[in-house]
């Protein structure tokens, strides 16, 4: 280092020395506008997370704690029918709906990306259900795909009105169907949200380079496999990440169409924490359960983040 490089290679050091130093004067406004959400974050979060793993190793009832068990929680969990029904049933929702979510949300964008009439109108049909109450669209749907109450038939009248084919089986009464009513409901919901993004990803890719591979002669699935796939691919593993989690956490649409029913053959792993929790007064249990959630949705996130790099491009790279 020569002596005119020396100053100035003391100034940076400094300089970087005080940006990590505690300066009343320019930073307790910062600290007191973050407080509320910093309070609110360690107390009801980070306390309570905490607090839960403490409560897995107790024998936890609704006069509190018992006694210290310990693994026990977590073993009975093998042992447990129940849970391993409800794990099985959230494992169908995720490979229903993710995949669903992600193929009818890019097809409707990729449809109102495109100059057709009123498609303004469109994309705020497509986008209402997300902003509706999920209580609220669960009753409607409970109401339309059961076989009794006011709109009981609703679905087999129009087949008769339209001189179609559409006999609904008992959607909420059978094991056969139960899930599948989930299903409808939370792609009603949620496809809207994927449509935006997707919107947003598509209005991002370069028109340039569609112009490109026409010239070269490319189809339509030719662009839309070679130039538009590739450059919305991390938009894609976002959706797929947040959208999987979301289905981990399945728990409104169930609770209120089926209440887990019947035979629990719709009962998420969630339902079964608030069952135990709240029902059964098994805090120790549910928390058992919530953090064996906890650690296989991390440990999902984790090979997924790893695998990324087999599909996923990004303009950087």
């Amino acid at each position: 280092m020569t002596s005119e490089t020396a100053p100035a290679e003391l100034v940076r050091s400094k300089e970087k020395r005080n940006l990590f130093r505690w300066r009343p004067d320019q930073q307790w406004e910062a600290y007191l506008f973050i407080a509320p959400s910093l309070i609110g974050f360690t107390v009801f979060v980070f306390l309570a997370v905490a607090a839960s793993l403490g409560i897995s190793a107790l024998n936890w009832g609704l006069s509190g704690p018992k006694g210290f068990v310990g693994l026990e929680n977590y073993i009975q969990l093998l042992r447990d029918r129940v849970f391993w029904k409800a794990f099985g049933n959230t494992v169908f929702y995720i490979v229903t709906i993710v995949p669903l979510q992600l193929a009818i949300g890019l097809a409707i964008a990729v449809a109102l990306n495109t100059a057709i009439r009123a498609r303004d109108t469109f994309r705020m049909v497509y986008f209402l259900p997300v902003v509706t109450t999920i209580v609220a669209g669960a009753i409607v749907f409970r109401l339309i795909l059961s076989k009794t109450g006011p709109l009981a038939g609703l679905v087999n009248g129009l087949g008769d009105l339209l001189n179609l084919p559409l006999a609904m089986p008992d959607m909420l009464g059978s094991t056969k169907y139960s899930k599948w009513s989930v299903v409808i409901l939370t792609l009603w919901k949620n496809v809207g949200f994927t449509m935006v993004v997707y919107l947003a990803a598509l209005q991002g890719v370069p028109q340039e380079l569609y112009d490109a591979a026409h010239v070269d002669g490319a189809s339509g699935w030719q662009r839309f496999r070679n130039v538009t796939w590739p450059l919305i691919s991390p938009t894609t593993f976002f959706l797929f990440i947040l959208q999987t989690i979301g289905a981990f956490q399945l728990f409104t649409e169930p609770f209120v169409m089926t209440r887990g029913g019947p035979a629990q053959s719709s009962m998420p792993v969630v339902q079964y924490i608030y069952d135990n929790a709240f029902r059964f007064t098994r805090m120790g249990k549910a928390s058992a359960i919530a953090w064996f959630l906890f650690i296989f949705i991390f440990g999902f996130t984790l090979v997924q983040n790893i695998m990324q790099r087999r599909w996923v491009h990004y303009e950087t790279e």
